[in-house]
């Protein structure tokens, strides 16, 4: 800029000259800008790096401009009270317990399992301990029914917008734990998000808990643990999307299992099954994206080896550090080295073998949009080739009607009631914003004009109202547009509607959009592909179309680490990575890695052990079953396979 040039002519700087290489008191100058009190002398004002930057970012009222800013900014501690939050005074309050002397920001860094130890051994004198009874009593009960819904792991200071969706509820289920109410109809959705295997006992024996002292404990889940411990099932389906929404089976375990309607039932009577395969992909630590020295949070200092072409799963206890692992560190590393993205990974020494993948992809449940306009069409693609396709039609052509004019975000052809839409937003001070349908289009998103051209019988607002699996036989002839949606059918979408507002996708259908959209438009370059926990409301079902989907991935030669909990995703990896022993401070350290045999085989694994009995079980099924209920093979050309147990 201006103000740069006139900075360097006026110390007689060369552009060229590196930032590094600049005098201490000159570099200062340029990032902070020059003290008032030097000005006269130097000549001028100037404002300085880091507060241009500063002021833009505060009066700025562009989304786009604060959102560009924000790469050049990074959280840090405040250097006056080191992060602590609090003043020198009320730092100054001790508690002893032990050996131990912590000040109120000591003691809630620590973790709730350390806190736990720490309040019920508080040295205090008589009086002392006479006053503070009923409050450490209080202290004990809630870090114990904290630590009783697996979060023992979590450190009392942790900022709540770092927490997982599951975390927070099973905070907020340790809250209701503690009211001590009865009477009271718990709704739980999915509370084993995230949940570790080892730790739904606990969760189980804390809802068996609410439910005996006279409490309803309702729970939306597809978790089998969960599922086999319920007092009574009501099964939903038989399908997704409208070939649902009845009431399949209803009883207890075993009336579910019996039942020959009930998809549900047939994976927890063994009729169906998720197969283990029977040859893994010969992946080799050598030939591998390798982290090392990775010290980010809990991780201690540990070198971690992802194999490339192939299916590798990161699994440990909730709180064990794979998130911080492959999402802070891999993913970050990964992202700056490729695409040269402007991200900090988590702590670590180095990133070696990054020059074996070409592109990196994160496969989120974030949302595929954030206004009603976004959509399954819009965001695969596929919309660009049905417009072609309307604007072909012999009343578009008379007409003069082009592309565009079957757009919903431009002029032409929209309704512009609802500025294409469909929805209009009616504001509602001191409650949330709701969404109405347009009394102009009535939701059709489009003028009249636009719709009076069809296409094969429909307009272009009945395609979108189309299901997925509607779509491929009405598309049947034109393969760009049929691929693609049979890619969405693949990953168990054949039910979702092409034009169904994205406000609306789940956050586990949002990343079986993405996955399809990558299948549609497989790239031959080498591709990383990160995913945190794809199963996350996913139905036994689903599960197993997702896992063909990851495998067609890894057939393609491209790599896929996936953070799971799942067994039967983690049953079918190439290649593991089990992290542990235990979560927070006990954890971050490497337990086994090598294929699920090998980690099955290993004593100290929690996720070995129960691995361990699915793989032998698997393996006996395989040896009695007959020709035709084999496992498939793996190979490039791979189906769902389903087995007795």
């Amino acid at each position: 800029s201006r103000a740069i040039r006139n900075f360097g002519a006026f110390f007689k700087l060369k552009p060229t000259t590196p930032f590094e290489s600049l005098p201490a008191k000159i570099r200062g100058y340029l990032m902070n800008g020059i003290p008032e009190d030097e000005r006269e002398a130097l000549g001028g004002k100037f404002e300085g790096v880091l507060p241009n930057l500063q002021r833009r970012f505060q009066d700025s009222e562009s989304e786009f401009v604060k959102e560009r800013l924000l790469a050049y900014m990074s959280a840090a501690p405040c250097p006056a009270c080191a992060g602590k939050r609090l003043r020198p005074a009320a730092l100054a309050v001790k508690l002893k317990s032990g050996t131990l002397n912590m000040s109120i920001a000591d003691t809630t860094a620590m973790s709730i399992e350390r806190a736990l130890g720490f309040f019920s051994s508080v040295d205090l004198g008589k009086m002392q301990r006479t006053i503070a009874e009923p409050i450490l009593k209080e202290v004990d009960a809630r870090l114990g029914f904290l630590a009783s819904v697996g979060l023992g792991y979590l450190t009392l200071d942790r900022a709540s917008g770092t927490l997982s969706g599951g975390e927070a509820q099973r905070i907020r289920l340790a809250t209701q734990v503690g009211s001590g109410l009865v009477g009271v109809a718990y709704v739980l959705d999915e509370p084993t998000i995230g949940l570790h295997q080892r730790d739904n006992d606990r969760l189980l024996a804390t809802l068996r808990r609410l439910a005996d002292i006279g409490n309803t404990v309702l729970v939306v889940e597809h978790d089998e643990d969960v599922i086999r411990a319920a007092d009574y099932l009501v099964d939903v389906g038989p399908g997704p999307g409208r070939h649902g929404g009845s009431i399949v089976a209803a009883g207890s375990v075993d009336d579910v299992a019996a039942c020959k309607e009930s998809l549900t039932g047939a994976y927890l009577s063994g009729r169906r099954s998720i197969a283990v395969p029977t040859e893994r992909r010969p992946v080799r630590a050598d030939r591998a994206i390798v982290v090392k020295g990775a010290k980010e949070n809990n991780l201690k200092g540990i070198d971690a080896a992802f194999p490339l072409g192939g299916l590798v799963c990161v699994t440990g206890v909730s709180g064990s550090g794979k998130s911080t692992l492959v999402s802070d560190i891999l993913l970050k590393a990964a992202q700056k080295h490729v695409h040269a993205a402007k991200v900090v990974p988590g702590t670590h020494a180095r990133v070696t073998g990054l020059a074996g993948i070409e592109r990196v992809v994160e496969v989120d449940q974030s949302p595929i949009g954030r206004t009603p306009r976004s959509n399954p069409a819009t965001y695969t693609g596929i919309f660009d080739e049905i417009r072609k396709h309307f604007a072909k039609s012999p009343e578009s052509k008379i007409r003069g009607y082009e592309p565009g004019r079957f757009s919903f975000n431009v002029k032409g052809g929209r309704c512009e009631a609802c500025q294409g839409q469909g929805m209009v937003k009616i504001e509602m001070h001191f409650l949330p914003d709701v969404f109405v349908a347009c009394e102009t289009c009535k939701g059709t998103r489009y003028n009249r004009e636009t719709l009076e051209v069809k296409f094969k019988g429909k307009n272009v607002a009945e395609v979108l109202d189309m299901t997925v699996d509607d779509a491929v036989l009405h598309f049947e002839a034109h393969p760009k547009v049929r691929g693609m949606l049979e890619c969405l059918r693949d990953v168990g979408l054949g039910y979702m509607q092409l034009g169904q507002a994205s406000t609306t996708v789940s956050g586990g259908e949002a990343q079986r959009i993405k996955l399809a959209t990558e299948l549609g438009n497989m790239s031959s370059a080498s591709t990383l592909y990160v995913l945190d926990e794809p199963t996350t409301g996913l139905h036994f079902a689903d599960v197993e179309k997702l896992l063909v989907v990851l495998q067609r991935l890894a057939d393609a030669g491209h790599t896929l680490v996936v953070i799971e909990h799942n067994l039967d995703v983690v049953k079918c990896a190439d290649w593991l990575i089990d992290l542990g022993p235990e979560g927070g401070e006990r954890g971050g350290t490497i337990i086994a890695a090598g294929t699920p045999e090998q980690v099955a085989a290993t004593a100290a694994s929690y996720t070995g052990r129960y691995l361990k009995p699915i793989l032998e079980r698997a393996a006996r099924a395989s040896a009695s079953s007959t020709s035709d209920a084999q496992p498939t093979r793996r190979s490039t050309k791979r189906t769902a396979a389903t087995t007795k147990r």
